[in-house]
């Protein structure tokens, strides 16, 4: 059995007298991806914060060995010392720098002279990228001019500059295509194989499935059972153990009868931003109705954001053809338009398109409908009405703050999608459009929108959903569209969609007959 790199043993951390984290124990291996999965606040961030040093000795109880040696870190420098490196969901890196200048900031080799010696930054730089297998970047690109996934490789390669032998990854794919996804897997299990001890936080189950050897669940503050052998541990028991009871279902899926069309696409397309003459969304039509939900879906790139953000006015200069609500054309000229005709959209990129960070729940709950939390005929918001309103969504979605007062950046990602969810609900939508719902939350926060937007279909509202997870789709839609490079390519009804054609279809294996 390979050694034991890493051992956690008995940590508790508190914040003002709450304790995040609650005895936890757990041990990684070299050579092994050890998955750490739980809820959102379930305290995954900072046992990690602990481990790297953010938060340092004494500020919490408990041991950390590193090969058997313990190990009490005062500051970041001392934990990156000892080996440990940390890969952020929110990459860390100098964007206007090249890679070569980001992998060694502030450790560049230097000349007779004490000036940087460029030959061998870049020497040093493209080894340790050819280590990883990377050939497609250069040492001289600027990481602003990198795909994502890329900048994650260029991370990875930073982190081994330093002789990392202890690698934390958080949610690394949380913004990266299928491909992408595959390659960062290919570098990862070449990492296993030259020993490096790996910790992986992540939602996606099916990740967890592909590149884990082991798995260990945190549960309000709290390791819950040991660290089971992926192969011996099923998908319930995992979510079992993440959300203290068991989910018999994690796609509920309501039975409804589908109503009378109330939106309708004709011909629409989207120019692109930057190619003159090009469109990013070419002749599409498209209904939905009351009562349904369509699933919307295709790879990054196939158009479907764009479409969605086309149809709710985010691009009045750029769009052409027919949208029609109730069978009645409309004129949309902006989100404003969108939402007096009832139509409302959580947005992919909660955080900088959807959310006011500094802000109240309150304020982001009300903002889109100001009209049921004021007075009319001067329109004066009423503080306690709005106050009371937010109070009951907060109740209904479950979202843990300590008050609506609470500033929508220091909630959990689940808790802010729910603010947003809450924000839609109070609009009242006709058409509630949802692009990438549950991207970054976790397993029990999907489930509750899931069955959120059940209900929402049962009451009659016509419900569009995008999701790059492609079981999601399936689980939720009563009707599948298919897009690629800006068309709708296919149509399924729920009974008749498989996984293998519906790809077919979005990767442009098959393609309709002209």
């Amino acid at each position: 059995m390979p050694q034991t790199a890493l051992k956690m043993e008995h940590i508790v951390k508190e914040f003002s007298g709450i304790r995040a984290l609650d005895d936890v124990t757990f041990e990684a291996r070299a050579g092994e991806v050890l998955a750490l999965m739980g809820e959102n606040g379930a305290g995954k961030s900072t046992l990690m914060k602990v481990l790297g040093g953010v938060w340092p000795y004494p500020s919490y109880q408990g041991d950390i060995f590193i090969n058997g040696e313990r190990k009490r870190f005062r500051g970041t420098r001392e934990a990156m010392d000892a080996g440990i490196a940390v890969i952020h969901q929110e990459l860390n890196l100098i964007t206007e720098l090249t890679v070569a200048e980001n992998i060694f900031l502030d450790r560049q080799p230097t000349n007779a002279f004490g000036g940087i010696d460029w030959r061998r930054l870049n020497l040093d730089a493209e080894a340790l990228l050819g280590e990883l297998g990377i050939v497609d970047i250069k040492p001289t690109d600027r990481v602003k001019h990198i795909a994502v996934g890329k900048q994650q490789m260029v991370e990875i390669a930073k982190a081994l500059s330093k002789q990392a032998s202890i690698l934390i990854l958080d949610e690394p794919t949380s913004a990266l295509s299928d491909k992408e996804v595959a390659e960062l897997f290919r570098v990862i299990r070449g990492l296993r194989q030259a020993g490096v001890c790996m910790c992986y936080i992540s939602h996606k189950m099916e990740e967890i499935a592909e590149i884990a050897d082991r798995v260990v669940v945190l549960r309000d503050g709290r390791t819950i059972g040991e660290a089971a052998a992926i192969s011996d541990i099923t998908l319930d028991q995992i979510i079992a153990r993440m959300v203290g009871r068991k989910l018999k279902e994690m796609y509920p899926h309501s039975v409804r009868q589908r109503g009378e069309k109330v939106l309708e696409v004709r011909n629409f397309a989207v120019d692109h931003p930057s190619l003159p003459g090009e469109r990013k969304v070419k002749d599409v039509s498209l209904s939905a109705h009351r009562g349904e939900i369509l699933g919307l879906c295709g790879l990054m790139g196939s158009g479907r954001t764009t479409l969605v953000s086309g149809i709710f006015g985010a691009f009045p200069q750029a769009t052409h053809g027919e949208v029609l609500i109730e069978g009645r054309t409309v004129d949309i000229r902006s989100p404003a338009d969108a939402i007096r005709h009832g139509i409302a959209l959580l947005t992919e990129d909660r955080k900088a398109l959807g959310l006011f960070l500094g802000q109240p729940i309150t304020f982001n709950t009300t903002v889109a409908s100001l009209q049921t939390v004021s007075s009319p005929p001067v329109g004066i918001i009423d503080s306690g009405r709005e106050r009371a309103l937010t109070e009951q969504y907060v109740a209904q979605l479950d979202i843990r703050a300590a008050s609506v007062d609470a500033l929508v950046g220091t909630l959990s990602g689940g808790n802010q999608q729910k603010v947003l969810l809450a924000r839609w609900l109070n609009a009242t939508p006709k058409i509630l459009i949802l692009d990438e719902p549950t991207r970054g939350i976790d397993i029990g926060a999907k489930v509750e929108i899931h069955k959120l937007l059940n209900a929402l279909a049962e009451q009659g509202v016509a419900i569009i959903v995008i999701s790059s997870e492609l079981e999601e789709t399936l689980g939720m839609s009563d009707r599948i569209l298919v897009m690629n490079e800006g068309r709708i390519v296919s149509e399924f009804a729920r009974e008749n969609a498989k996984r293998e054609v519906i790809m077919e279809w979005a990767t442009g294996a098959r393609r309709v007959e002209k």
